[in-house]
């Protein structure tokens, strides 16, 4: 915790960082995201990408087959990330002005997730 008790990222964010390739199939994401029992994976690519249950729902929604569809055709690209000492407001903010719900925490590599279930958790 932060010197002036304020929550940041790094005590609330989610790790170990769940990553998938962007080659894989989005059956194979949506598998590792109910095995792992999280809403979105990294995809560790340049640029920053993810892949989250919304960008499966669409692809579903839009009647793809999910078992033939690979990650790169669905992921979000430039996604926002936030730095481990970002206190939980600002993070919050970020989440809200963006309309997203997931932030890969990023140093100087991806070292975690935040997500807006890790900030209503600690806060209860």
């Amino acid at each position: 915790m932060s010197t002036d008790d304020r929550p940041t990222v790094e005590d609330v964010m989610s790790t170990p960082l769940e990553t998938i390739s962007k080659d894989a199939t989005v059956m194979e994401a949506t598998q590792q995201m109910r095995e792992k029992d999280i809403n979105a994976l990294v995809v560790p690519t340049t640029p920053r990408a993810i892949i989250s249950s919304t960008d499966v729902l669409d692809a579903v929604a839009d009647g793809r087959d999910t078992s033939e569809l690979q990650v790169s055709d669905v992921m979000t690209t430039d996604v926002e990330t936030a730095t481990p000492d970002l206190y939980m407001e600002e993070v919050a903010a970020m989440m809200t002005t963006y309309g997203i719900k997931h932030l890969p925490v990023v140093d100087d590599d991806y070292v975690g997730m935040v997500s807006s279930t890790d900030i209503a958790a600690h806060l209860s």
